[in-house]
């Protein structure tokens, strides 16, 4: 039985579209893989560097996995999660990358991978404080070429803002891993002001005695859950 050629238009289509989304997945994949490396030499790097110096107190650096798409750096107060989404992506068609030279002749390349940067406080997941909240700090955007470029807070929004211009390479990976621990050191924690805090209620401290619910976060410094509605956390 011949094929139909409308038929045969979709299924080329979706051939099509699939190969491109897996190859931009495979490129997305290899890059996060490649940035664990470039992470876990940080530790090694600053273990050395730290066991050089006879004056530096013991200060947290180590790097974890969880499972395939997710990279936990711990230094000092602060971690950084880098998660990769597993699911490719195209920009927006009012989105600045879709005017470039780079992306109007070839459109394919507007289809990404993204990899998302937090920022949290150590004592959050050491002291289970599942109320407390987490700042995403910037997004790293890989299309089929390893090409990037990146979204982000203050340091991280200062690099390879430019779509086609540089490989996602180990180089760039150095720069970003840099910026993010930069970045994370500076956006210190913030003493929330005196009215915000000076009333609680006896359930508020049973409840952050017994389940350690008071809410805490760099822009936050520390409130109860039920100041959610008058102080604005956003930084």
């Amino acid at each position: 039985m011949k094929i139909p050629p409308k038929n045969q238009e979709l299924f080329t289509e979706l051939i099509n579209k699939s190969t491109l989304k897996q190859q931009v997945y495979k490129v997305t994949l290899e890059s996060f893989n490649n940035l664990k490396e470039v992470i876990d030499q940080y530790v090694v790097n600053f273990k050395q560097f730290s066991n050089s110096r006879k004056d530096a107190p013991a200060i947290l650096f180590e790097s974890d996995s969880h499972g395939q798409f997710e990279i936990e750096l711990k230094f000092g107060s602060d971690i950084l999660i880098f998660m990769m989404h597993s699911n490719v992506f195209e920009f927006a068609r009012d989105h600045e990358v879709m005017k470039t030279g780079y992306v109007k002749k070839d459109k394919t390349r507007s289809y990404h991978g993204i990899i998302n940067i937090y920022n949290f406080l150590a004592d959050s997941f050491k002291y289970n404080r599942i109320n407390d909240v987490g700042y995403l700090i910037g997004r790293v955007f890989i299309n089929k070429d390893n090409c990037f470029f990146i979204e982000g807070k203050r340091e991280l929004s200062y690099l390879f803002n430019y779509f086609g211009s540089k490989k996602f390479d180990n180089e760039s990976m150095n720069e970003l891993v840099d910026a993010s621990i930069r970045y994370a050191i500076n956006f210190d924690l913030l003493t929330p002001h005196y009215d915000l805090v000076k009333e609680v209620s006896v359930v508020e401290m049973k409840n952050a005695v017994d389940t350690i619910s008071l809410k805490t976060g760099k822009r936050l410094g520390f409130r109860f859950q039920s100041d959610d509605q008058n102080f604005n956390h956003k930084k």
